[in-house]
């Protein structure tokens, strides 16, 4: 049952025997979930998880460190590092990263690296990259495992310039927002909503782009149904401007408590089409111009919504913003002493999954920062508000005002969808096993990730 934990162990209470327990019936297929079978329309739907096999977990430091905002701010923690008394402090040790360790390298990073305690003092800093930290936050992280646990090679080794992740939850409730958020850097292992698990969703399964983490079979089906040529952009398009809004999550509440998110694939080619039209501008808005850049558009380049920055943060240390808060009343959003205006109420509040994606992405942003310090080098800060601070607040504003005004047709085209024909899992493929299990990782792979140093 759902509540809180008194509520669960007063019902607890309640129970003296058998005959006050509601049974329910689990399906009787060999590898089903052990939950009770679910009813209506939505459960004959095929799950995400078979039209999408490969789902892994995201990279995991377990230390805070090598995560900033900042790329700049990682290498003085590097140089911090390299040059303390007590390496294995500042490393923050733990059973599987030593400062001794000598870790395989990611795919494409040069192998030949020393442990950190035979590194010099002037040694340079690893690569730094984008990463996926939490949905819409964009920060920088050092390409390295000594500095990370569980940084899961077999993700990077898929990565490209043509690669997308979806993340979601496959294990926990989801809560008000969309059922899955999307980003073209390597995202952290709680990247949709702060919590996570095995809930990142590649597009591809290789670097090349040349094999797709889509059921095998069901592009062709989807072509020989639309008379028209589906391809895995295509498919991941519609999925996105289908799951992707709180209208979903909020529709089919209910069904969702089984953990199973399940998608309605319409059998209409006019409704398929305008699914995934509104569904790839979406994923360029979400991987920041990154993915699915339109004709005519800029890549890397959001177009500009309402909100403009009417005074500007001071660029100095005693500047810095300690705190934020927003005024509803007249729409401006108040970073230390900059002013940001109209950040429309809808936008300030945006969630995905109990995460308040501006104020998430703020909090990481003040002075003393946000989530678990894990070592004295997460003291070394940013010392000042940079001009691109301010464009990565206002681009993400901008982002969310695009995602929240697009929400009513969307939910017009989700009850459009819901409403006709769609697929029902028993007129698809099987998945095969093989389709499950992680892609090979290559020692080398075609990247366009965007480095800094």
């Amino acid at each position: 049952m759902r509540g809180s934990r008194r509520e669960k162990l007063e019902a607890l209470d309640a129970i003296t025997d058998f005959d006050h327990l509601e049974w329910q019936d689990c399906s009787d297929e060999w590898q089903a979930s052990f939950r009770p079978a679910g009813k209506g329309d939505y459960f004959a739907w095929p799950l995400l998880s078979d039209l999408m096999p490969w789902q892994h977990s995201g990279s995991q430091f377990k230390r805070t460190w090598p995560i900033c905002s900042d790329p700049k701010v990682l290498e003085k923690r590097w140089k911090a590092l390299i040059t303390s008394t007590d390496q294995a402090e500042a490393l923050k040790e733990t059973r599987d990263r030593k400062i001794y360790s000598k870790p395989s390298p990611l795919p494409d990073i040069d192998d030949d690296v020393k442990p950190i305690d035979q590194l010099p003092p002037d040694e340079a800093a690893p690569r730094i990259e984008r990463y996926s930290f939490r949905s819409f936050d964009r920060q920088w992280i050092f390409a390295d495992t000594r500095l990370g646990d569980y940084l899961r090679p077999v993700i990077w080794g898929a990565h490209s310039d043509r690669q997308i992740y979806l993340t979601s939850t496959f294990s926990l409730p989801l809560g008000v927002g969309p059922a899955l958020t999307a980003c073209s850097a390597i995202p952290d292992l709680h990247h949709f909503s702060g919590r996570g698990a095995k809930d990142t969703v590649p597009l591809y399964r290789s670097a090349d782009a040349t094999e797709a983490n889509i059921l095998p079979g069901l592009l062709d089906i989807l072509a020989e149904k639309y008379q028209q040529p589906v391809g895995p952009e295509d498919f991941l398009a519609y999925l996105y401007g289908l799951l992707a809004q709180p209208a979903f999550t909020a529709r089919f509440f209910s069904e969702l408590e089984s953990h199973e998110i399940r998608v309605p694939i319409t059998k209409d080619l006019a409704l398929f089409n305008k699914v995934r039209q509104i569904g790839a501008r979406l994923l360029w808005l979400h991987t920041y111009g990154e993915r699915y850049v339109p004709d005519g558009e800029i890549e890397g380049h959001i177009p500009p919504g309402s909100a403009r920055c009417i005074q500007a943060v001071p660029n100095h240390p005693s500047g810095y913003p300690v705190s934020y808060e927003f005024d509803e009343r007249t729409k401006t959003l108040h970073v230390g002493d900059g002013e940001f205006s109209p950040v429309f109420p809808e936008v300030f509040q945006f969630e995905v999954s109990g995460l308040k994606v501006v104020q998430s992405w703020l909090n990481y942003r003040m002075l003393k920062g946000a989530g678990r310090k894990s070592s004295p080098l997460d003291e070394i800060r940013p010392d000042r508000w940079t001009g691109q601070s301010t464009t990565e607040l206002l681009e993400m504003l901008w982002v969310l005002e695009s995602t929240v005004n697009a929400n009513p047709e969307r939910e017009e085209l989700l009850e459009s969808v819901v409403s006709a024909a769609c697929f029902e899992e028993i007129e698809l493929p099987e998945v095969p096993e093989s389709m499950r299990k992680p892609p090979k990782v290559r020692p080398q792979r075609q990247m366009g990730l965007t480095g800094s140093s």
